[in-house]
């Protein structure tokens, strides 16, 4: 009810025609206020199916997730982790706001309501919709976003929980140390683990994160961007895991004073910020004059997922002068509009089907589930700048390959040594 109100203060302001996403475009430029209607919209379709179930402890019952034609045999209920933490750190941004009595504010506060009781859901074993922690590998991947949105929003979700559910997060994170992550960017998700606990002052392991960020570091090619491991990847990992992770796992360390190992958290923090600024100019140029990017590597259905670090920039506010907000913002919607104008990327339920722009199951990896879509998330971490932020009230301008098929002035582009 609630989402039906605000879709329909929406429509009714014609900013978004919410039946039909991208019709705005078709008609007239968007500003700034539709954008943010249409981020929202779209932040609504995800979360209302999966937060209001999981609230009552039904969510297990009603959403029975999409397997990838080639799914590698793992137990399928890997995929309610995926599908719960992957949505709540992508919203967390936006569930930090302030409440207030607009139509987005009410939406939000009921947001907020049910991902506090789908966090005790998750983590309690009499619950219908307790999740898969104990067996399986993949709980480690998706316990990192689980937590990374706590680290987003502390105060709205972790704060309220109840002393019970507190320790149940804790003792299911603290028991994930039973799956050894690879030599990749699963490093990362037990340090995010790690920077957690820290941060809620829980015991913690310091090896792992010293042990993720110094590999991390060693695997950086170049320009901006990092490996997945000993050899490149052509892929957009830089974006669903690296770059955005250690920045945050390294925030954790800078704001608790926590030192071990001679790791210098403050320089390599600055350091991190600097290459994501870079990476998020070829994020940016990436960005076809139609929204459309390229469709490269591994985990294609991931989506607009693919533009998190300049979400995640925008958010810091911390886009570097090449990337003026106005900008940003008018790139990374024509994106947004280029993939969700298909109404199938949503089946009959209302939850993510398996596919790029559209249902295209074929695209799914071995690993790939319905609730592995709920990474697109990610791509709404502005929605955590309030609506009067500049990032919203900035005209929207040409990106760079706009300018450059318009034949008008734009940017040549250098590497960097950093």
């Amino acid at each position: 009810m609630e989402r039906r109100r605000f879709l329909a203060s929406i429509l009714a302001t014609g900013t978004l025609a919410a039946t039909a996403p991208g019709l705005a475009t078709a008609r007239r430029r968007p500003d700034g206020a539709s954008d943010r209607s249409y981020m929202l919209d779209i932040l609504a379709r995800m979360a209302e199916p999966v937060l209001g179930p999981m609230s009552e402890g039904r969510l297990q019952a009603v959403f029975e997730p999409e397997l990838s034609p080639t799914w590698d045999g793992r137990n399928a209920k890997v995929a309610y982790l995926e599908c719960f933490g992957r949505l709540i750190s992508g919203i967390a941004p936006w569930l930090a706001l302030p409440d207030d009595e607009t139509a987005e504010g009410r939406l939000r506060t009921k947001l907020r309501q049910q991902a506090l009781a789908s966090y005790a859901h998750a983590v309690d074993p009499a619950s219908p919709d307790y999740l898969l922690w104990r067996s399986e590998g993949q709980p480690l991947v998706d316990s990192a976003y689980f937590t990374n949105a706590l680290l987003r929003a502390p105060k709205q979700l972790w704060d309220p929980l109840d002393g019970a559910t507190k320790r149940r997060v804790v003792q299911e994170i603290q028991g994930l140390r039973r799956v050894p992550p690879p030599y990749t960017n699963w490093l990362l998700f037990a340090a995010m683990n790690e920077a957690f606990l820290l941060s809620v002052g829980e015991q913690w392991d310091p090896i792992r994160i010293d042990l993720a960020v110094r590999k991390i570091n060693e695997w950086y090619v170049g320009d901006g961007w990092y490996a997945d491991g000993p050899r490149f990847h052509f892929d957009h990992y830089n974006s669903y895991v690296i770059q955005p992770m250690l920045v945050e796992i390294l925030e954790v360390l800078v704001a608790t004073g926590a030192r071990f190992n001679k790791l210098n958290a403050p320089e390599l923090l600055d350091q991190a910020y600097k290459r994501m600024q870079r990476f998020g100019e070829h994020l940016e140029r990436l960005i076809g004059p139609d929204g459309s990017y390229a469709p490269i590597g591994r985990s294609l259905t991931y989506r607009t997922a693919v533009f998190q670090p300049l979400g995640l920039l925008a958010w810091r506010k911390k886009l570097p002068n090449s990337l003026p907000e106005g900008q940003v913002r008018a790139a990374t919607l024509a994106a947004q509009r280029a993939i969700f104008r298909n109404p199938t990327n949503f089946n009959a339920k209302g939850y993510l089907t398996i596919g790029f722009a559209g249902h295209q199951p074929t695209l799914g990896d071995v690993y790939s589930n319905a609730g592995s879509m709920y990474i697109a998330a990610e791509s709404l971490i502005a929605l955590g700048l309030p609506a009067k932020d500049s990032y919203w009230t900035a005209p929207g301008l040409s990106w760079t390959t706009r300018k450059a098929f318009n034949g008008e002035p734009f940017p040549k582009d250098y590497y960097v040594d950093y």
